[in-house]
């Protein structure tokens, strides 16, 4: 009933996915700020958006700490010259405030999915799914917060979702944790303000990632419809621009908020839904 989000490739159709510009050519050709001298910590590191956040940061010249469960992920980006490796398990608390001891960004990626009506849903699970994806992202940022204060800068990328700001049925931890989230987000913003500390949250629709697609036989479940249903019927049925969205363009935007043009971007909820927020 769970899925989780191993590094890899996704095997979409074509035909649900293609856009007549290639997203990751666009983003790619985009100048970046220069954030040499500058340490970021990327969470759920081995793939998807957490892997495409680490390699633009590190491109952009910053020492990135890749921080995942999934050992050999991080291990194999580490080898490709891109960051650190941290293979850490952030529900462990104390582990996950450790590895942003130092760091000027902290980009909060890591996370889970579960599709089960409330009934149904496992409550153990649920309590994992807000430990990973709220509470982490709190420690971590409670322990860079006082190295961000001593220099005068500071940039919190909160990975959060559509699902922040909409709810979908058979997702009660998950909308609830990106709520969450969402909240401190703002709080993190108030309160680092006067510091030269930003936070801010993007949300993104569904992206081209394992985590989206591992979930779509329990979508098919939920919904009581075929998997070959689920991209068009259920995850792209509110998004009015068909396609999923690239993990690069999310990195695109995560490194434009680190960056000198967007210092008085602060206590936001950015969108990347391809209009699904505006329904």
């Amino acid at each position: 009933m769970t899925t989780r989000e191993p590094a890899g490739a996704s095997s979409f159709a074509p035909s649900a996915i293609d856009s007549p510009t290639d997203p990751a050519a666009v983003v790619s050709a985009s100048p970046g700020p220069d954030l040499r001298g500058r340490v970021a910590v990327v969470t759920g590191a081995a793939g998807g958006i957490g892997r495409a956040c680490a390699e633009r940061f590190h491109a952009a010249g910053a020492e990135v700490r890749l921080v995942d469960r999934d050992a050999d992920g991080v291990a194999a980006l580490a080898a490709a010259g891109v960051g650190t490796a941290f293979p850490v398990d952030l529900t462990d608390l104390d582990a996950a405030a450790e590895v942003a001891r130092g760091a000027d960004i902290v980009v909060n990626n890591a996370g889970v999915q579960t599709v089960a009506p409330i009934e149904e849903f496992p409550p153990d699970r649920f309590s994992l799914i807000l430990r990973l994806m709220v509470e982490a992202p709190f420690r971590l940022v409670q322990a860079a917060l006082p190295h961000m204060y001593a220099r005068g800068w500071g940039r919190i990328v909160n990975i959060s979702s559509v699902h922040g700001l909409r709810a979908s049925a058979y997702k009660s931890a998950y909308v609830t944790a990106k709520h969450g989230l969402e909240g401190f987000s703002k709080v993190a913003a108030v309160e680092g303000a006067p510091h030269g500390v930003t936070s801010n949250c993007i949300n993104p629709g569904y992206v081209r990632t394992p985590l989206v697609e591992h979930q779509i036989a329990e979508q098919a479940r939920a919904h009581g419809i075929g998997e070959d249903e689920v991209v068009e019927s259920v995850l792209l049925a509110r998004t009015p621009l068909k396609r999923l969205i690239e993990p690069a363009e999310v990195a695109a935007m995560a490194l434009y908020l680190c960056g000198p043009d967007a210092s008085f971007v602060n206590g936001a909820s950015l969108t990347i839904d391809g209009a699904w927020s505006a329904n």
